[in-house]
Formats: structure tokens, sequence, C-alpha cells
């Protein structure tokens, strides 16, 4: 028995054998809390990040340093200490920390501008300084594009009404497996996102595929090719609508650094003038994503999800939808962040305004 699975038009089907399918399935598991706060750990912090001031989406500077000043509890710094120790040592890639505090009040928003609806309704930024408090203790510096949502540091993870059934993270579709900002010449390390509104009758898994896994699929002379820059990548309709010079990435590799992987299925694609190896090594990645060992995790409110966005793939999958105006509605709050303070001078040049972090693009 043979089961199929189409990509991108006028590519051919990738076939696997019901074994191998067996095989995968075997090797997936669902994401583990690395933490799990109790209800007394909950309103401690709650209490804590309530007292933050400021508005992080009129002075972001402002916020964040003053959520620099916050006496993080010592659970919290345990919990970010044992990420950082995961990341170096390879030991994992993607964290779940699980009965985190939000805001009380979490705001229905106009899908037809959520952003701006957001803007007027949430009045109180728990959650954001969550976020920044997570990123400061990861030593992860926080990262913004100045051409999305006004160079906000926080974005929301949210079905736009007119992106419906699009390719983009800001619609109420599923999306294949990506890097955030593939086609971008800047991309972030690490993504969070903290589950605000997460209807809990809605299906909605976050899976997470490690470069590493990947290269275990990969041989020595695919690896070769998929380092060259023969490739290259569209960006998605939500980029191409907010930033008019963003429609198509110049050539790039695929593999970068040990295990990193820039890629977008169904949209990256072989440059016309690469040689014909690079659609077989593609082909190669097609068939190792299909059978590499993933992790999946299904985002509750309250629940902090952290993952490599470039020493990884991930991909949204809806798995049983019983009221698409209802998960519709699901909102994460989002934010990216650089490996450290080193890769985040080594983008120095491009600060907008000269605010640290927020690209010139």
């Amino acid at each position: 028995m043979l089961l199929m699975k189409y990509f991108h038009p006028g590519w051919k089907a990738v076939h696997i054998s019901a074994d191998e399918a067996r095989a995968q399935s075997a090797h997936d598991e669902t994401m583990k809390a690395i933490l799990e706060l109790t209800q007394s750990q909950k309103n401690d912090l709650l209490c804590i990040l309530e007292s933050v001031p400021g508005n992080p989406y009129e002075d972001h500077q402002s916020f964040v340093d003053s959520v620099a000043l916050v006496a993080a509890p010592q659970f919290l710094v345990d919990a970010c200490g044992r990420i950082r120790e995961d990341r170096e040592s390879g030991a994992s890639e993607a964290h779940v920390v699980r009965n985190c505090p939000i805001d009380l009040i979490v705001p229905e928003l106009d899908l037809d501008n959520p952003v701006a609806d957001k803007y007027a309704k949430k009045n109180t930024f728990v959650a954001e300084a969550f976020l920044a408090l997570v990123a400061r203790l990861t030593e992860t510096p926080l990262m913004s594009y100045g051409s999305r949502n006004n160079g906000d540091f926080f974005t929301d993870v949210i079905a736009i009404s007119r992106y419906s059934g699009m390719q983009t993270g800001f619609s109420d579709s599923e999306l294949p497996f990506h890097n955030d900002r593939t086609a971008h010449w800047a991309r972030a390390d690490f993504i969070s996102l903290l589950g605000l509104r997460c209807p809990q009758e809605e299906v909605i898994y976050t899976t997470f595929v490690s470069g590493r896994s990947l290269l275990t699929h990969l041989n020595p002379q695919e690896q070769e090719i998929l380092r060259k820059p023969y490739f290259l990548t569209s960006f998605d309709v939500f980029s191409r609508d907010t930033n008019g010079r963003q429609r198509v990435s110049d050539n790039h590799p695929i593999l970068e650094n040990d295990h990193s992987f820039r890629y977008l299925e169904t949209t990256t694609t072989v440059a016309p003038t690469a040689p014909g190896e690079a659609k077989d090594a593609l082909l190669s990645l097609k068939n190792a994503l299909v059978v590499a060992a993933k992790q999946r995790h299904r985002i509750a409110v309250g629940d902090l999800l952290l993952f490599a966005n470039q020493d990884g793939l991930h991909s949204r999958d809806r798995i049983e939808i019983f009221d698409a105006e209802r998960a519709r509605a699901r909102w994460l709050l989002k934010t990216y962040a650089f490996r450290d303070e080193a890769a985040a001078d080594r983008l120095a040049d491009h600060w907008l305004d000269g605010v640290r972090g927020r690209i010139d693009d």
C-alpha cells in the first residue's frame, strides 16, 4: 500500500509506504510541559505583571525597560534557564509552559481589522509583559518588522477576514511546514506563542520538526546541494500587501549553519538557473519531512509554546473543526526573538528609527 502526499502544482507526488507512515507516527510525540504553574504561582506572577506600567503599542522601549525591573519568581527563572540549556545542548528546540498568566479580560476582536481593534479594546498588557519577561530570562532579544503591524514587537496570530483560506499566518487555514518570514532577509531565531483565546472544542495543533531530525533523512550529497543558493521563495500574501517591495526572495540555500532550514512547503522552489540536481535534493527534503520525527502541541489558553524558527520547521494542523466561526476567533500573541545579543548586534545597521530589534524593511 502506498500513501500519497501532494505538494506544489507541477511537482510529482511523494510516495511513502504504509510501513513508513506507521514508523513516522510512532516517532511523533505530543510535547510535555517543562513547567505547569500552580494556581498560586500563576496568581503571584499575575500580580507582578499587572504592576508593569506603560503601553507596549505606544512606547515599546519604556514598556520593556519597566519589565526589566521586575523581580522574576525563581520558578520562572529556572524554567527559562532550562530552555537555554536545552537549546545550547541540542536536547530540545521546542518547549511548553502551561497555566501562564494572561490578561483577565481578553476582548473579542473585529476580524476585519483586528490590530486596530486590539489597540482600541485591549487596555491591560499582562500577556505582553509576560512574553517580554520570558525573552529577558531566556536572553533572546525581541525582534519586529517595521513594515508589519506598525513595527509592533507583540503581534497576533489571528484570522483576518480578507485572508480567509489563504496561505498566511493571518488566515483561518492550515499552514504547511515553514519558517516564519522564509523569504525575508532577516528571520527570527525563535518564536513564542501565548494562547489568549483558544476554543477548546476546536482541535488545532502546532507541529514542530527539528532541523536535526530532518538531517538524519538526507544524505551528504543532498545536504551539499541544499547548501547552495539554488532556491527561491515567494512572500506570502500578507507580506505582499503590507510591503510592495516584498514579492520573491533572492536565490538562497535551504540548508544553512549546521541544521538551519530556510523553507516554505509548496512555495520554496528551484531557481530557473539551478542545475537539475537541485530539484532532486528538494524532492528529497519533501520526503524527509514526511518521515522525520515531529512534536505536536494543541495550544490552550495560558499555554506558552516556544520553538526554533530557523533550526526547525513548524506547521498549523486543523485536525477537527466543529464551528468555523468559533475557530476563526482563535488568538495567539506572538513574539520573534534573536538567538542572543550578538545575533541582534549583527543587524544593528538596520534598526528603524534607532529602535533596537525593529527591522527597517
